[in-house]
């Protein structure tokens, strides 16, 4: 049994929708922590992502997802299997930045000095803040981060998670400082690691991950093309690597099947039906394992 630890809270929907596309059905409910696996060989529990890293480093679990934040907030001394790079709405990475009121007289890090400072994120924030010589007072938020700022006399910044800057936007906050970005990790326990059964167990959910997220924003495209038309086709192609062609019944034509990213696919469907392509058919994809 291989026991993994699943963030719930904000990227809890966005870890699932990867798990179905890698061919795993996790079911949950309201009330419980542990959700339904449809591998016998998987025990699943949600937590908080704060949680995750720790309780790996300690051997509750066996493997789990979380940020390469709370990694480095807890200091937790893992293994690290894969990066993922999704978070709760995007596929982009998120980043945790320092921020004030657009009012605000701070405008560089270094006007932070002796001021106070709002986060989950205490301790990688202040480290952040040490090393580049500024002495701020870090405290703990337990939420409501970003209207903190907005009150006088409770704290002067904030350092906050965000992923499009749309929540501060309409918090009318403004960006003083970009700490670093941040992406999910599939990380291990070293015993476990060092467990073969476990360490192959989790290099197989690995691999199943890494494609199911690298297929995230690709799709598959059959066509058929007449044989004198196959070059003015294929130079249409943006291929993950060369397009398969295939040999069809009638000589004269051929079978080409291609993966290619989805956001290019309405610009060429049109030119590869001029350049002679028939049959065109679009499908999605699950994985694509390189």
């Amino acid at each position: 049994m291989l026991k993994i630890g699943l963030p719930s809270g904000s990227l809890q929907e966005s870890t699932l929708d990867l798990f179905a596309k890698a061919g795993y059905r996790i079911r949950t409910s309201a009330r419980s922590y542990t959700p339904s696996i449809d591998d016998p060989e998987l025990e699943g529990l949600f937590l908080r992502a704060q949680e995750i890293a720790p309780y790996v480093e300690r051997g509750v679990l066996d493997v789990g997802l979380t940020g390469i934040d709370w990694i480095l907030e807890n200091d937790a001394d893992i293994v690290e299997i894969c990066e993922l790079r999704y978070s709760k709405t995007t596929t982009r990475p998120a980043h945790w930045v320092i921020a004030v009121p657009e009012d605000s007289p701070v405008q560089s890090l270094q006007d932070l000095q002796d001021r106070r400072i709002a986060t989950e994120l205490v301790n990688t924030t202040r480290k952040y803040l040490l090393e580049r010589g500024v002495e701020a007072e870090v405290e703990y938020s337990w939420g409501s981060t970003e209207a903190k700022v907005r009150v006088p006399g409770l704290v002067d910044a904030i350092a906050e998670l965000t992923e499009t800057g749309s929540s501060l936007r309409a918090n009318k906050l403004r960006i003083v400082e970009t700490m670093f970005r941040t992406t999910t990790r599939f990380i291990a326990n070293r015993q476990a690691w060092n467990n073969p059964w476990k360490r192959e167990k989790a290099q197989n959910i690995s691999t199943l991950l890494i494609g199911a997220f690298q297929a995230e924003d690709k799709v598959g495209l059959k066509m058929n093309v007449p044989r004198n038309n196959l070059d003015a086709v294929v130079q249409h192609l943006p291929a993950l690597n060369n397009p398969t062609i295939s040999n069809l019944l009638d000589g004269d034509w051929v079978a080409i099947e291609v993966v290619v990213d989805e956001q290019v696919v309405r610009d060429i469907i049109p030119r590869l039906k001029k350049a002679g392509a028939e049959g065109i058919i679009e499908y999605p994809l699950n994985k694509v394992i390189y």
